[in-house]
């Protein structure tokens, strides 16, 4: 059995970066892009990243709209929140997907969409002064 594809983080289109960034910036997990490019799906790009619960789901959704707003950006379609375990926002060349971890793997997308190219988002660097070692009087 072959593994599946995955590749080292990319650059990706401006929209597609600023939600991640934005969802990053609230503390989303495990976020994951699926290229769907190749597999002439009906749309580029999902972005997935997880949520610990639904507050942190729902602050990840609101971060992402409001950084692509702010860029003239709006969701053509948003679907899930409240009690659901999921957000789903669609912004037409790209979706996120924003789950709880039971959501996440009920789901499965990763494994639903296995012949897209699977991108992992490493997690961003810790500030300056939060790196071990770095702090002060070191």
């Amino acid at each position: 059995m072959t593994p599946p594809r995955r590749r080292a983080s990319k650059k990706f289109p401006a929209q597609v970066q600023r939600a991640i960034d934005a969802g990053q910036d609230r503390k989303a997990g495990d976020v994951v892009v699926l290229d769907l490019r190749p597999a002439e799906g009906f749309t580029d790009y999902f972005v997935i990243m997880t949520g610990q619960n639904t507050r942190q789901i729902q602050a990840i959704s609101d971060a992402i709209q409001e950084s692509l707003s702010s860029k003239g950006v709006k969701p053509t379609h948003v679907e899930g929140g409240d009690r659901a375990g999921w957000i789903l926002l669609d912004y037409f060349d790209f979706i996120v997907h924003i789950f709880s971890p039971e959501s996440r793997a009920f789901y499965a997308l990763e494994r639903l969409w296995g012949s897209a190219d699977r991108i992992a988002v490493p997690d961003p660097a810790p500030p300056h002064s939060a790196r071990k070692g770095l702090g002060a009087g070191d």
